[in-house]
């Protein structure tokens, strides 16, 4: 068969492409699904407690994401600054994972225990407060929203039926563990658990 035919039969064209992309993929996927260096959870990962979860749900819906990346690439330059490079096992309890690739602000794998929660209160209340130069938007109606946990104990099992190893009684008391707490405090829980699971290791 010619090039001249397939260039001219768009629709013989398209199969061809569903075809090669097809089989591209499935080269690159599969074999991940049988690594162990993706598929395990690092030693000492444990699943987000209730308040963190809250926080993760909070800094997705707040689109923390689209300025901030969460994956270090192998690269000296990003080691020096950020730390030990990303691994797939920090990430397999995170449905959705938050790699992204978007870097108007500082990347924020490793950014657990870097700061104070005194700091990050500030920082997210008026960034401008600690950091003069940032361009990042300020937040300070998490700080007066309470968490409504009457969907919590939901969230955790939704969260175990994709394999987070969550027990009864984290489920049964999720409720209990954010009763009083603000946005601001479940996105600060949040923030202040990323990356430590490789960094407390170190």
């Amino acid at each position: 068969m010619s090039h001249e035919v397939v260039e001219k039969n768009i629709g013989l064209m398209t199969v061809f492409i569903l075809l090669v992309i097809s089989v591209g993929g499935l080269v690159e996927i599969v074999p991940l699904f049988f690594i162990k260096q993706t598929t395990e959870p690092v030693e000492g990962l444990k699943p987000y407690t209730a308040l963190q979860l809250e926080g993760r749900d909070i800094y997705i819906r707040e689109g923390c994401y689209v300025c901030h990346s969460q994956m270090i690439r192998p690269f000296r330059a990003e080691t020096e600054r950020y730390g030990h490079y990303s691994v797939a096992g920090e990430f397999v309890y995170d449905h959705p994972f938050q790699w992204g690739s978007k870097r108007t602000g500082p990347d924020l794998a490793r950014v657990g225990g870097r700061y104070s929660d005194e700091w990050h209160y500030t920082h997210l209340n008026n960034p401008r407060d600690v950091v003069p130069e940032s361009n990042m938007p300020g937040f300070p109606w998490l700080a007066k929203n309470i968490i409504d946990g009457s969907l919590t104990p939901k969230k955790l099992q939704v969260m175990k039926t994709l394999g987070v190893p969550y027990t009864n009684t984290d489920i049964a008391n999720a409720t209990q563990a954010v009763k009083g707490k603000t946005e601001m405090d479940a996105l600060i829980a949040y923030l202040q658990v990323l990356g430590t699971s490789i960094t407390n290791r170190r």
